[in-house]
């Protein structure tokens, strides 16, 4: 089997070299003639444009910068589209949209072509190394027949149809941006307070959140959807945030987050949640969004004990 890669920049690259270190018969191209220069003396072959490129290649990999390099790769004069065979596959490992991969599948299909939205975490040093997620989503088949190429990179996990790598890692992206601009605020608070920065940090670890991954705050109450049984008692948590808040307008320090929280926790208590988990206030963002979360608690407890 031929590996066609475009994009060789600092995430391509070492995806890239990783396959051609795999002993994978390769072929790769970047719009930068100077990126391809590594890969040609591991042992690759430089095609002349992305047509080239799909022409000799039976699976593609794109590691681009976002949706319109990905829209021009496949869709601009001899791309990939032009020149697609019945039965390739491209994994997309570019964070795209799901508009454009829905817009790729379906010209694709014409074809007897799949695509598979494929986006990796775990930035440029892991991408050299190895020690890379790539989030995969699109038909199960596709995937398991691939997995061995997508090992050589990365530790490839399976989501679920179409689309669905694109939206773990638009959620992981997400997450983790929202979370650094909460310890911001929290930390600016403390700071302002009084406390030294480092021995705040290091006495955060030690406690409940500090302890743990924060996703693992979610499996007893949120993902299994239970609250009647408290774990700490909402209208605590309520009363603990209201004098965070209270401290922060003392110092005159913007709390943002710290006050949109607390407005959850209060329309909370008006709901009558109070005696039940602080983590119900939780469950006015679901109702909004008009989603229901209840995993069943023997599937969760196998994922609990699956190795991350």
């Amino acid at each position: 089997m031929t590996v066609g890669f475009v994009g060789l920049g600092r995430m391509g690259r070492g995806m890239a070299s990783r396959l051609a270190a795999g002993q994978e018969d390769l072929v790769v191209y970047d719009l930068a003639p100077d990126a391809t220069a590594p890969l040609r003396e591991r042992g690759a072959r430089v095609a002349a444009n992305v047509g080239e490129l799909t022409r000799h290649s039976d699976v593609l990999f794109a590691s681009l910068p976002g949706p319109p390099e990905v829209a021009a790769c496949v869709f601009g004069e001899d791309g990939v589209l032009a020149n697609l065979r019945p039965g390739q596959v491209l994994f997309d490992l570019s964070t795209s949209s799901i508009a454009l991969t829905r817009r790729i599948d379906a010209a694709f299909a014409e074809h007897g072509a799949a695509v598979m939205d494929a986006p990796v975490s775990g930035g440029p040093t892991g991408a050299a190394s190895g020690d890379l997620v790539t989030w995969v989503g699109g038909p199960r088949e596709v995937f398991d027949a691939h997995r061995k190429t997508l090992e050589l990179f990365s530790t490839p996990h399976y989501v679920g149809g179409l689309t669905t790598g694109t939206v773990t890692k638009l959620a992981h992206n997400m997450t983790g941006y929202l979370f650094l601009l909460s310890l911001a605020e929290t930390f600016s608070l403390g700071v302002k307070a009084g406390a030294d920065p480092l021995e705040l940090w290091k006495a955060l670890r030690l406690g409940v959140v500090g302890k743990q991954p924060a996703t693992n705050m979610l499996v007893k109450q949120f993902l299994p959807g239970e609250y009647e049984t408290p774990a700490f008692l909402m209208k605590l948590a309520h009363k603990d945030v209201s004098l965070a808040t209270q401290l922060g307008r003392e110092l005159g320090v913007p709390m943002r987050l710290s006050n949109l929280t607390l407005e959850e926790m209060t329309e909370a208590l008006a709901r009558g949640f109070g005696d039940q988990d602080s983590r119900s206030y939780l469950k006015l963002q679901l109702e909004r969004a008009g989603v229901e979360i209840a995993v069943d608690p023997d599937e969760l407890a196998r994922a609990i004990k699956e190795r991350p």
